[in-house]
């Protein structure tokens, strides 16, 4: 077996062997590190002798053996302490064996909702899941998100201590509190494959190993709860926008804009895939912003060319989406379709509501897209200092590259 292909495995199997270990022992933390040590152990044995019969049992007992040693370990010291404190003689503690039966559960969909709990921070709740569901190191993490590994490993410490402290157990929530814990869930897999899709700051404009990790926990969520029109909605909406993956860098990995992305080059399984998935949760009435978002993306999916687009139909699903949601980047991509159908005049008054918005109006993208619309427009000087502005407010270096291009080209006409 190769490493990589036991990397994946091991990576499948991460989330299900730790949701094993801690619903048998409660510990979150302690369990998470056992499971650790073992995907470590498996990681370095299993390209040398071969993958267990039952990889996922084999992970499991050695979490549990680690697991119960650390508790003989801990059990005698607090017996060492006691006996210099006391002065009594030391009386033999019993530690469970672990089952040696592993269960056969998956337990994905709990380890979720545990890690994206609403009393946890949003960074604090995408680390965690990122290193307990998505099997990802704490060094990956973090340079994923540009922080030291140290602070990552703080951040990941504090939401399992916060876990423990809070008393939660192992187990879904209950029936009237899952539709918010659900929501934080999806919330932060779309957080997630966001910033794999075009991250926020850095040298790489794509972060794929971010991107197809969200996909994949979206798969193992959808698989869970197959009726839920948002789980739908949001695996739609990751498949249709990273079928467009391939087309999205050039030659040398500058940002090719989606009018002028080879569309040959789209994933065409991936968008088929996606559009069931948005008829099927259209036609089951399941309404949501995930699923309305992904609706968008599929008449940009389906269009042969980019002159193509039905602009007017994206427009009223935008329309639909704010009235579900006060959301300013979803009204800025309005503004964009308005523009894209009506005129770039229309599109322009719209984003005068955005400048008294203090969640955008600093934002770079109010500025790209200003500028786009005004050099459509004709108005060159403007579009050029709305350019400009947009590149001193954007950390991503791939987004400076192709503003600052966008400004050569305006400047050499």
């Amino acid at each position: 077996m190769t490493r990589t292909t036991a990397e994946d495995l091991l990576r499948e199997l991460a989330p299900q062997v730790l949701g094993a270990v801690v619903r048998r022992y409660g510990d979150f933390g302690a369990a998470e590190d056992a499971v650790q040590e073992a995907l470590t152990a498996a990681a370095i044995q299993w390209p040398r002798t071969g993958v267990p019969e039952s990889p996922r049992a084999w992970l499991i007992q050695v979490a549990a053996r680690r697991l119960t040693d650390q508790i003989r370990s801990e059990s005698a010291r607090r017996r060492r302490e006691a006996r210099i404190v006391l002065e009594t003689p030391p009386e033999e503690s019993v530690v469970p064996p672990p089952d040696e039966a592993p269960a056969t559960g998956d337990d994905t969909l709990v380890l979720l909702f545990l890690c994206c709990h609403p009393a946890l921070t949003r960074p604090s709740a995408i680390a965690l899941t990122l290193r307990a569901v998505g099997g990802l190191t704490t060094a990956e993490i973090a340079r994923a998100f540009l922080v030291p590994e140290a602070t990552m490993a703080q951040r990941i410490s504090r939401a399992k201590q916060s876990i423990k402290s809070s008393g939660l157990g192992f187990a879904l929530p209950p029936p009237e509190a899952r539709s918010a814990s659900l929501g934080a869930v999806l919330h932060v897999l779309y957080l997630i494959f966001n910033e794999g899709y075009a991250t926020s700051s850095g040298d790489a404009h794509q972060r794929v190993d971010l991107s197809s990790e969200a996909i994949r926990l979206a798969r193992a969520a959808h698989a869970l709860l197959p009726d839920s029109g948002e789980v739908s909605g949001l695996l739609a909406l990751m498949l249709l926008t990273d079928a467009r993956r391939a087309a999205r860098a050039g030659p040398h990995g500058e940002i090719v804009p989606l009018d002028e992305q080879d569309r040959s080059r789209w994933d065409q399984a991936a968008i088929s895939e996606g559009v069931r998935l948005v008829t099927d949760a259209m036609t089951r009435g399941a309404v949501s912003s995930y699923l309305l978002q992904a609706a968008i993306a599929a008449v940009h999916d389906e269009a042969p060319r980019a002159e193509d687009t039905d602009w007017p139909q994206i427009v009223a699903l935008y329309g639909v989406l704010l009235r579900m949601a006060d959301n300013p980047m979803v009204a800025l991509n309005h503004a964009v379709a308005v523009a894209m159908a009506r005129g770039p005049a229309e599109g322009l008054a719209l984003l005068k509501n955005l400048d008294r918005d203090p969640r955008i109006r600093e934002h770079h993208r109010l500025d790209a897209v200003r500028a786009h619309l005004l050099e459509r427009s004709g108005d060159v000087e403007a579009a050029l200092a709305h350019y400009e502005a947009a590149v001193e407010k954007t950390a991503s270096v791939p987004e400076r590259t192709y503003l600052r291009l966008k400004i050569a080209r305006l400047r050499a006409r």
